[in-house]
């Protein structure tokens, strides 16, 4: 009954954003920015006094300009910028913006739930999010996620992952408490790797835009990101239970190896690619966080990238 319950509340929530007619979809007038902030270095959310909303930043950890943008998610690449954030009302309405290279409004798109996770491919064409619509953690035990996928170049917009069909070893998934989380994306711009789970299980998943499918690859992945290579996938991975169950590991699609990186403390982050060797993440630290980096390999330390910041970008070099 609860699965039931589940599949009629996503297809209300799919049916009110086709009845109207992509009307969200529709181009938005234009955000200013506060300072003159463009996507050209690295780019993340101020933290300040905590994380469930940040200033879209750029600057390393000596020098940093601060927007007038304000996130709960932030991602960017290609020239790209996605912002997850609410709208506080009457009623509490989400939003996907997507930004220019400048942080000016181009489209957006109204989400179902509170944000999570946001990616853009590095082509900087397609736009991914994650929300939570019902509990607030991928710990709690009545997870529910919604992960939509939008085409930047001509507006179609996925609203929800479960529209595609998801086969595993060649037989198509039927169970009914498929959730999806924590989308990254291929640099041809149709392949896409993200979380699934179904019973107890949490799996990594490939997906094709094109071919409108997605097959399992393995168990005990979540929040993937691939490698600027397309060689390798990072992610988090339960070695343990309880409240801090997770370890970062680095998957060589290739050979299948698995490396634990050097981060040992579980952290409940999107792990994203700094560079071709380095991975870089959010490190809650009291009621703030940081950003850290690891090298790719296995090999070094945790190191400091900037303290009081979350949900971090990689540098893209200026046009």
């Amino acid at each position: 009954m609860k699965g039931r319950v589940w599949i009629l509340t996503a297809a209300a929530s799919a049916l009110a954003l086709l009845a109207g007619g992509y009307i969200f979809w529709a181009r938005q007038p234009g955000t200013a920015a506060g300072a003159p902030v463009t996507l050209d270095g690295l780019t993340y959310l101020s933290a300040g006094s905590g994380t469930a909303n940040g200033k879209v930043t750029r600057g390393d950890g000596g020098s940093r300009t601060v927007s007038g943008l304000a996130c709960t998610r932030f991602y960017s690449a290609g020239g790209t910028g996605l912002c997850l954030r609410p709208e506080h009302g009457a009623v509490t309405r989400y939003h996907a913006i997507v930004l220019d290279r400048n942080l000016k409004e181009r489209r957006r798109v109204e989400l179902p739930g509170a944000p999570s996770r946001a990616r853009v491919s590095a082509g900087g064409h397609l736009a991914a999010w994650t929300v939570f619509v019902a509990g607030d953690s991928y710990l709690a035990s009545g997870l529910s996620t919604r992960t939509g996928i939008a085409d930047l170049r001509t507006g179609q917009v996925i609203a929800s992952l479960e529209e595609l069909p998801l086969y595993r070893d060649g037989a198509r998934v039927t169970a009914v408490d498929v959730n999806y989380w924590g989308v990254t994306f291929a640099a041809d711009e149709d392949a896409f790797y993200v979380s699934v789970k179904t019973g107890d299980v949490v799996y990594l998943a490939k997906g094709s835009l094109r071919a409108r499918r997605m097959d399992i690859l393995r168990g005990n992945a979540e929040c993937p990101s691939l490698s600027p290579d397309g060689t390798r996938v990072a992610y988090k991975k339960r070695v343990r239970g309880g409240e801090a169950p997770w370890r970062f590991h680095v998957l060589d699609l290739a050979s299948g190896r698995e490396t634990p990186l050097a981060e040992t403390a579980s952290v409940d982050d999107q792990i994203a690619w700094l560079d071709p060797d380095t991975l870089m993440y959010a490190k809650v630290r009291g009621d703030t966080s940081d950003v850290w980096s690891v090298p790719a390999d296995g090999s070094g330390a945790p190191r400091l990238l900037v303290k009081d910041a979350f949900s971090p970008a990689p540098p893209e070099d200026a046009p």
